[in-house]
């Protein structure tokens, strides 16, 4: 096991930059263990969920939308950001988030992991379930005011070749596909 100390960077100033609807930044003086001062820019998110999800034909469900951090847009499973009251229960974002951008609703949602993003300056923690049993839902909850998402459903070979391709190209999907990989060898 690590010894915490010897790594630890102890935040000596912290200035609030930005506010947002989504994030928090903010910039921190910390002292490094060898006694350096060194700034850290942070970003604060209150979390997400992903959700890995199988039509009647077990091909992946996925959706279309544009990225403006990437100007482009890419394939992902769908997912979306902890709203405020869903922060000790994820599973309830994911439920919702299951059916406003995919209109179908999972009768069973199994955690598989969690993980951080990009650590090095965000502590967005994303958890990612897999849903099961689902149904197309007649009159399924709204999609988010600013969101234009279209549903897609790849099989495992549309997938890799997507990938390939550059269409989906963030980590939440690409494990979406892996953790599919694992389960197919399962079977």
């Amino acid at each position: 096991m690590l010894n915490y100390d010897q790594f630890e960077e102890k935040t000596m100033t912290r200035k609030e930059i930005f506010h947002g609807k989504i994030i928090d930044v903010a910039l921190d003086e910390v002292r490094l263990p060898d006694g350096k001062i060194a700034q850290r820019e942070l970003v604060f998110h209150p979390g997400g969920v992903g959700i890995i999800a199988f039509d009647e034909q077990e091909r992946l469900l996925l959706v279309k939308q544009f990225r403006k951090p990437l100007e482009k847009v890419i394939l992902e499973i769908p997912a979306g950001k902890i709203d405020p009251g869903e922060g000790q229960e994820p599973e309830l974002t994911a439920r919702r988030e299951l059916e406003e951008e995919t209109g179908y609703r999972a009768q069973d949602m199994t955690h598989i992991t969690s993980m951080y993003l990009s650590p090095g300056f965000a502590n967005e923690l994303l958890h990612v379930y897999h849903a099961t049993n689902i149904e197309k839902v007649v009159n399924p909850l709204a999609q988010d005011e600013d969101e234009v998402l279209e549903l897609y459903a790849l099989t495992m070979a549309e997938a890799k070749q997507a990938m390939t391709e550059g269409v989906i190209c963030d980590a939440k999907t690409i494990f979406a596909i892996q953790y599919w990989a694992l389960l197919s060898k399962g079977k």
